[in-house]
């Protein structure tokens, strides 16, 4: 699981990646609201992590612009203990819960968890389903049509990330900075190598498609012939 945490206080932030990494959550950290726009823009994480108290842009100025731009990430506002008006009109442009300062770290991990799990599509247990497609995601394993087949730890962050999306465009740029990170010094092509292997692993009787969208990106969808 990939979040971002919008937050100004480093000392906070520094403790709460550490934490979350042994729990296999990883994150991607913005202290201010600007960058914590821009990079919640780029659609490529499973929950965001919104303090209201931010410079330059505060978290209820890009709460409002991501809803606006379409954006679905589940998004999770850290308020102070009298900010009631500010719990209800996060409420009211689209955040999906809100937790008091100070907060235990337990909490916090535990609904991170609960709103990734909400947002998922199709998904049972651990397992993702599209057409004739399931995918596995704690062991790697791809089934089609009674097939299986182990997939790279690369190439299965690949496929959650288009199956739990179906009909979404991704550009090469937000699989490159969800799958290796936005700071990550990898070449653009990496993302057209996984995505080559990755089709013919799901081969033509998938009843799933993955498109290239030319000068666009790349999606998956169910196949004209399976709708």
């Amino acid at each position: 699981m990939k979040i971002l945490l919008v937050e100004d206080n480093k000392k906070l932030t520094e403790a709460l990646h550490f934490l979350m990494e042994k729990e296999k959550i990883y994150s991607d950290i913005a202290h201010d609201g600007e960058i914590g726009l821009a990079l919640g823009l780029k659609s490529i994480y499973d929950v965001i992590i919104l303090d209201i108290m931010l410079p330059k842009l505060n978290g209820l100025e890009i709460l409002q612009n991501l809803r606006k731009s379409g954006d679905l990430t589940p998004i999770l506002l850290l308020t102070a203990k009298d900010a009631i008006e500010d719990r209800v009109r996060g409420l009211e442009l689209g955040a999906d819960d809100y937790l008091v300062k100070p907060f235990a770290t337990e909490e916090l991990i535990a609904r991170i968890k609960s709103l990734a799990r909400r947002a998922a599509r199709e998904c049972d247990g651990d397992r993702l389903t599209l057409s004739k497609v399931t995918f596995n995601c704690a062991n790697q394993m791809l089934r089609i049509n009674g097939r299986e087949q182990m997939l790279s730890a690369k190439e299965g962050q690949l496929l959650e990330m288009l199956m739990r999306r179906p009909e979404q465009i991704f550009t090469r740029e937000q699989i490159l900075d969800k799958i290796w990170g936005y700071d990550a010094d990898i070449m653009l092509n990496n993302v057209e190598i996984y995505v080559h292997h990755l089709r013919k692993k799901i081969g033509k009787d998938a009843g799933i498609e993955l498109k290239t969208v030319r000068n666009l990106g790349y999606l998956l969808r169910v196949s004209k012939n399976d709708k």
